[in-house]
């Protein structure tokens, strides 16, 4: 009887054989010989899947997306007062822990090698952190913890810098910036947000 394949679980095995292969040996080491010998896979069913290279790093950007998107959606959902919810949902977006790390490491790569050799394939607003850091301080305003008078957009991109910066920070110099210290640097910019 012929093995029933669900190809969904193949597709997300091989995103994380191209996450492994990416920490281990950085863009350049994404091959289809390096990702099917990591995912335990033929070239062949490898090209099955991802018919070029491109189509591939598109589904793992994709699926980092979804995994944070899905965390932060938790996140939401939770009984929580808005300041915390908000930091809360900011510390999913920032290498806490290993999982975190990688999804931030593949992230980076990924959209500095795709900026490069593709530029049309991924724009910058492709990852939604902007417009989620809009929706976060709307969600503030709402709710009637942002102080008066500040021009929101120019806080959705001061707010976006220090994220950046910060999951930047922690991936480059973990000793120094570490979560303890990543939460205490988004509880400040809050404070100074917010009432």
């Amino acid at each position: 009887m012929p093995k029933i394949v669900d190809h969904s679980e193949r597709k997300l095995e091989i995103a994380e054989a191209t996450w492994r292969v990416v920490k281990q040996k950085g863009i350049k080491g994404v091959s289809v010989r390096n990702i099917a010998q990591e995912s335990g896979l033929s070239p062949g069913a490898l090209r099955h899947y991802f018919p070029d290279q491109e189509q591939l790093l598109v589904f793992v950007m994709q699926v980092v997306k979804d995994r944070v998107s899905a965390r932060i959606q938790q996140v939401y959902q939770m009984e929580l007062p808005p300041v915390r919810k908000v930091l809360s949902i900011l510390l999913e977006m920032v290498p806490t822990d290993e999982e975190r790390r990688t999804e931030m490491e593949v992230w980076f790569e990924f959209t500095f090698h795709m900026k490069k050799t593709n530029p049309d394939a991924f724009d910058s607003q492709h990852d939604g952190i902007y417009q989620g850091m809009v929706r976060l301080l709307a969600y503030l305003e709402r709710e009637g913890k942002m102080r008066e008078s500040l021009d929101l957009d120019l806080e959705a991109e001061r707010l976006y810098a220090v994220l950046d910066g910060l999951a930047l920070h922690m991936l480059l110099d973990r000793a120094r910036l570490d979560s303890r210290r990543a939460r205490q640097v988004l509880e400040q910019h809050l404070a100074s947000i917010c009432r």
